[in-house]
């Protein structure tokens, strides 16, 4: 009996230590089991790590590209470069860093802050000259192109007269990739026929048919808008009164502003303020153009983006007018063969992230293939001589005849001729002239503004 116990006993604690052994082996298992799985997991994620390193070289085929251009026809010739480019270059992205607001004054505080934190677009948009210059150059941001111009031949397709205009110490320092004329006169020809009086010739045949139409009861024959409108009106008749050469002149320091030429053209543009609509400060330019549309008006002293604005789609926001029979136009009387200009240019920032792109971005721009595509969307022209006329509207041709031949000179308020400060100077000596029009506090103004902001006496 008890050895019978016993037996029991001992295959009891048999299948105990059976059923021990094997519950001890779950607990055991994960050890082994885990370890690789952790130990794996890198190796499995490694290719996730490595991607980007992969991709790296991507990112950095870029073109970052900052204008004002947001809309209308400048943002559609943008558009039509891009295109051009995409097509070109595919492995190379191009970021459109266009900033919009304030005709432009929103994306130079944006460009300033970037040019300040050291991080330069790989390009940039500016009026050709001394805004540039002035600004720019002065401060060593930008890098001279004399290499580019030599390479693509831009010294025999540009003007000549062009090159020095767009230079600092004989060296190029932007693109122009379109050109705008300052000095034309736009004039309603129906309003001209229906008092009988006749396109002037010169200034004082202007004067003449200003004097007509407003004895006829016209009561403001010349359309005039917003501050810049009129330091527009300034500079043409200044260039109409004293010549092409001497106007340069006083941009360069060679000139005197206190010469008697001066003088008068300071009297002629007060004789022509008296025929301006009284409410000028309060209007746009758009407005001036459409007083001279509507009838209201026979002439304005507009760049030429005012042929845009008339012949252009109504429902673009512009007056869908016939050229050469809704309106017409002319040099502003007294500068016949004489082209002030001004021009939307790309520049080469010192210290470009994608410097090689931005050289190809560059060579676009001065092409006659990026500038074609460029220009008769924006309602501009060509700064190349070689442009292909059939592309352009009607106006748009005769101003591409002009710009081959005439004697080119660079508008001040649009940035050509005088840097930044000098030109805000002048501006504010303006508006005081306005206020009691006292020719000799303007003329001893624009004499101050040039010694201390400009060339003269240095």
């Amino acid at each position: 009996m008890k050895q019978k116990r016993f037996t029991i006993v001992l295959a009891l604690v048999l299948i105990s230590s059976m059923l021990l052994a094997s519950c001890a082996k779950p607990t055991e298992a994960p050890a082994p089991t885990e370890a690789p799985v952790a130990t794996e997991a890198p190796a499995t994620e490694a290719p996730a790590t490595e991607a980007p390193a992969t991709e790296a070289p991507a990112a950095k085929s870029q073109l970052e590209v900052f204008s004002w251009w947001t809309g209308g026809g400048e943002a559609a010739g943008l558009e039509a470069m891009i295109a051009i480019w995409n097509e070109k270059y595919p492995d190379i992205e191009f970021v459109n860093a266009a900033v919009a607001g304030g005709a432009g004054s929103n994306a130079k505080a944006v460009l300033a802050t970037r040019l300040s934190a050291g991080d330069p677009p790989d390009s940039w948009q500016g009026h050709a000259g001394q805004e540039l210059i002035g600004a720019y150059v002065s401060a060593g941001q930008l890098e001279p192109l004399d290499d580019l111009y030599a390479e693509n031949g831009w010294y025999d397709v540009f003007p000549e007269t062009l090159i020095p205009l767009i230079s600092q110490d004989g060296h190029p320092y932007s693109v122009p990739v379109n050109i705008h004329r300052a000095n034309v006169l736009w004039y309603n020809p129906k309003v001209l026929t229906q008092y009988n009086v006749a396109v002037p010739t010169d200034f004082a045949s202007f004067v003449a048919a200003l004097d007509a139409l407003k004895v006829a009861g016209m009561e403001a024959p010349l359309a005039l808008g917003e501050t810049w409108t009129q330091t527009h009106l300034f500079e043409t008749v200044l260039l109409s009164t004293v010549g092409a050469d001497a106007y340069n002149k006083l941009w360069s320091g060679e000139g005197d502003w206190a010469a008697p030429e001066v003088t008068q053209a300071i009297e002629n543009v007060k004789t022509l303020m008296k025929y301006v609509n009284t409410d000028y400060a309060t209007l746009s330019w758009q407005d001036a153009s459409k007083l001279v549309a509507d009838g209201d008006a026979a002439f304005n002293v507009m760049g030429d983006w005012a042929d845009g604005y008339f012949s252009g789609s109504v429902d673009g926001g512009n007056l869908g007018l016939t050229p050469e029979v809704d309106y017409g136009w002319m040099p502003v009387p007294g500068t016949q063969g004489v082209y002030q200009f001004l021009s939307d240019s790309f520049v080469l920032p010192v210290g470009a992230k994608n410097r090689d792109a931005a050289i190809k971005w560059l060579t676009l721009c001065g092409s006659k293939e990026g500038q074609d595509a460029f220009n008769p969307v924006k309602g501009s022209i060509a700064a190349r001589k070689d442009s292909d006329k059939t592309l352009y509207g009607v106006y748009l041709q005769s101003a591409m005849e002009d710009w081959s031949k005439d004697v080119v000179v660079g508008s001040l308020t649009h940035g050509v001729v005088a840097n930044p400060t000098w030109q805000t100077q002048i501006t504010t000596d303006w508006g005081a002239f306005v206020i009691g029009f006292d020719t000799a506090a303007f003329q001893s103004a624009l004499v101050a503004s040039c010694a201390a902001y400009g060339p003269c006496g240095k």
